[in-house]
């Protein structure tokens, strides 16, 4: 996918008023589920997002251990500045489902084996 259309995509997702709002979202969410993907699906994943996002993807924060969906919008709230859980939740979802969008059903449905329970609502791809 092209920057340009990723980040179009999230900033209507995500009713942000700039790309530079959807980039910083972007840029944050993706660090953070770098670091709760491994192998062959983070590089899947990665081959599908603009260059920059996915050079992000695969250098990702360390995490010590997979956080809950929960904790995910947390740690997103305390890395966007001036973000409250509630906003870092749409935040989160706005990303992650572009993403989605960007990896198919196929590779969607093994991130989400990776990740622990509750994810597939972030990533707009509820559980049926």
């Amino acid at each position: 996918m092209r920057w340009d259309a990723f980040l179009e995509q999230v900033q209507e997702r995500g009713e942000y008023g700039s790309p530079q709002e959807a980039e910083r979202s972007a840029r944050t969410v993706l660090a953070l589920l770098g670091a709760h993907l491994v192998g062959q699906v983070r590089a899947e994943l990665a081959a599908r997002l603009p260059e920059t996002f996915a050079v992000i993807l695969l250098n990702p924060l360390q995490a010590t251990e997979p956080l809950s969906p929960e904790r995910f919008v947390r740690a997103t709230a305390a890395w966007i500045e001036g973000a409250t859980e509630k906003t870092a939740a749409w935040d989160v979802s706005a990303v992650l489902s572009v993403a989605a969008d960007a990896a198919g059903e196929d590779l969607t449905r093994r991130i989400l084996l990776q990740l622990p329970p509750g994810y597939d609502l972030l990533f707009g791809h509820p559980e049926t």
